[in-house]
C-alpha cells in the first residue's frame, strides 16, 4: 500500500525543481510502528522473548525520536519516488534532500528536496525528414571468414611425431613452485595447451615451442604485478613441465562433404549462399537501427534543448552508474574494469559527458514529441513490453496471470510509469521514423558537398542532415 503524500513543486533556474512533500500523520505512525518491531529483533527484555517485544515497549524504551529517526531513514526513499510519480518530473542525478524536524504524534512530517530535472525542448521539425540510409552489401571476405570458421568448428586434432610449434597443441602434466615450494592451483596432468593462444602466463607457452613428446622442460616464468592471485603476483615461478603429446590441428576440406557435414547442405555453393543469406538479414537489422537512430537524431538537431553543464555531469553519473550494474550482471568488478582502463571514475565520467548530453537531448526531444502527438500507452502494452522481456529465445512466454501480476508489482512500486515513458518514447520514435524518407547514402553524400556564399563551406545546410558515423 502507497503512503499518502501531498507534494507542491517549484521550478528554480538551470532545470532544478523543489519539491515539497508532506506525509500523513497515520502513515508516520505506521512506519514508526514497523520500524519498532524491526528493532525488536535485537532487544532482550525480561518476560519477552527476542523478536517478540511489543512495539509501544520498544518506544518506551529506546525513545519515540530515536525509533522515528530510523523509521524515516527506512521508508524516505520510498517516499522520494512517490513524490518524484506525483510530481511527474523526470529526475537527473542525485537530490538534495532537507528534512524538517520530527514531528510530534499525530503531526504530518514534512521534507523537502531539489533535484535537477530532464529540460523542456522547442521542437523543430520531425516529421518530413530526410534521412541517408546505406544499402545492405554482404562482403565475400566476411562469407569467406564465416566458412573459414567453421572449418576450424569441425577440426580435428591429430597427434604428430614432430617438435611443438606455434598453433600446435601439447598434452602436458606440471608442477610449479616458489622458492622450492608448491603453490595452489600449480599442478596439472593431462592439459591440453595451444601454443601461441595466450593461456598460461608470459613465458609459458614459449618454453615449450620446439619440446617433443617425451622431453622434460624446466619453464622459468614471472607472475604480472596485477595478477588475481595477490600471493602471487610479481613473484617468479619454476614449473616442471613434461610433454606427454604433441598435436597438429586439421582443417576440412572446404569442399561438398564439409557443407554436409557442417550444415546439411548438399554443396558447398549452397552453404555459402545461406551464409550470404544470414550475414544479410543480420546487415538488414543493423541498417534498420542506423536508420532509426538516425531519424530520431535528425529530429534532436532540429530542436532546440538548453542543457547546463551541471546536469550534463548528473547525467554523466548516471550513465556510469548504469554501465557498473551492467558490468556486475555480467560477473566483471567495475573497480576491476577502472583499473585495466587506467582511468579512475572521474575521469570515465567526463569523458562521457558528450554522450550524456545528446542522451538529454534525445530524451527531451522525444518527451516533447510524446507530448505534441498525445501518446499515450495502455496497460496491454506495458503487458507486451514486460512480455517480451521475460521470453527467452525458444522459450515458452509466461503465462497471463504472471504478467499481471508482475505488472501490478510495477505499480506498487512506482516502475509502470518509467515503463510507460520508455514505451511513449519508442513510439515517438516510430512516428518520427514512419514519416522519415530514406535516401541513400552517395546521394546524402554528394548533397552535402553543395556550397552557396550563405553558408561556411564547412556547415551543410540542415536539410541535408546525416547521420554521424
Amino acid at each position: 500500500m502507497a503512503a499518502t503524500l501531498t507534494t507542491s513543486t517549484e521550478e528554480l533556474a538551470d532545470s532544478r525543481v523543489r519539491v515539497r512533500v508532506e506525509v500523513e500523520p497515520d502513515v508516520v505512525e505506521r512506519e514508526l510502528d514497523g520500524a519498532a518491531r524491526s528493532l525488536a529483533g535485537d532487544m532482550k527484555v525480561p518476560g519477552f522473548r527476542q523478536g517478540k517485544v511489543p512495539a509501544p515497549l520498544v518506544i518506551q524504551r529506546l525513545g519515540r525520536e530515536a525509533v522515528l529517526d530510523e523509521a524515516v531513514r527506512r521508508a524516505l526513499p520510498g517516499w522520494y519516488g512517490q513524490a518524484i510519480q506525483q510530481a511527474r518530473i523526470a529526475t537527473v542525478g542525485d537530490p538534495q534532500v532537507d528534512l524538517a524536524d520530527m514531528p510530534e504524534k499525530g503531526a504530518p512530517l514534512q521534507f523537502s528536496f531539489e533535484v535537477a530535472v530532464r529540460p523542456k525542448a522547442t521542437l523543430g521539425d520531425y516529421k518530413g525528414l530526410e534521412v541517408a540510409r546505406r544499402e545492405a552489401e554482404v562482403d565475400e571476405e566476411a562469407v569467406e571468414a564465416e566458412v573459414e570458421r567453421l572449418r576450424e568448428a569441425q577440426a580435428a586434432l591429430e597427434t604428430v611425431e614432430r617438435p611443438a610449434g606455434p598453433g600446435d597443441f601439447t598434452v602436458i602434466d606440471f608442477v610449479g613452485t616458489i622458492d622450492g615450494e608448491p603453490f595452489e592451483g600449480g599442478q596439472a596432468r593431462g592439459h591440453l595447451l595451444e601454443l601461441g593462444s595466450g593461456q598460461l602466463i608470459e613465458g609459458f607457452e614459449e618454453g615449450l615451442t620446439g619440446a617433443s613428446a617425451g622431453e622434460e622442460r624446466e619453464l622459468r616464468v614471472t607472475f604480472p604485478d596485477e595478477y588475481r592471485a595477490e600471493p602471487l603476483a610479481g613473484r617468479e615461478a619454476v614449473f616442471a613441465t613434461t610433454v606427454r603429446e604433441v598435436k597438429e590441428k586439421r582443417l576440412p576440406e572446404a569442399d561438398d562433404a564439409f557443407a554436409l557435414e557442417a550444415g546439411g547442405f548438399d554443396t558447398l555453393e549452397e552453404l555459402r549462399d545461406d551464409i550470404r543469406r544470414r550475414l544479410a538479414e543480420h546487415e538488414g537489422h543493423a541498417i534498420d537501427h542506423e536508420f532509426r537512430e538516425a531519424a530520431a537524431n535528425a529530429a534532436v538537431e532540429r530542436a532546440t534543448v538548453e542543457i547546463p553543464h551541471d546536469l550534463v555531469h548528473a547525467k554523466a553519473h548516471e550513465l556510469w552508474g548504469l554501465s557498473s550494474r551492467r558490468l556486475q550482471a555480467q560477473g566483471i568488478d567495475p573497480a576491476r574494469y577502472l583499473e585495466v582502463t587506467g582511468k579512475d571514475e572521474e575521469e570515465l565520467i567526463t569523458e562521457s559527458e558528450p554522450e550524456a548530453e545528446q542522451a538529454l537531448r534525445r530524451e527531451s526531444v522525444l518527451a516533447a514529441v510524446v507530448a505534441a502527438e498525445s501518446i499515450e500507452v495502455a496497460d496491454d502494452e506495458i503487458l507486451q513490453s514486460l512480455r517480451e522481456a521475460a521470453t527467452a529465445p525458444g522459450a515458452k512466454p509466461p503465462s497471463e496471470r504472471k504478467l499481471e501480476r508482475s505488472l501490478a508489482k510495477a505499480k506498487a512500486e512506482g516502475r509502470a510509469d518509467a515503463l510507460r515513458e520508455d514505451i511513449a518514447m519508442r513510439k515517438a520514435v516510430d512516428l518520427i521514423v514512419d514519416s522519415t524518407t530514406a535516401i541513400p547514402a552517395a546521394s546524402a553524400e554528394a548533397r552535402e558537398q553543395i556550397w552557396t556564399p550563405e553558408q561556411e563551406a564547412t556547415e551543410p545546410p540542415a536539410e541535408l542532415w546525416t547521420p554521424s558515423t
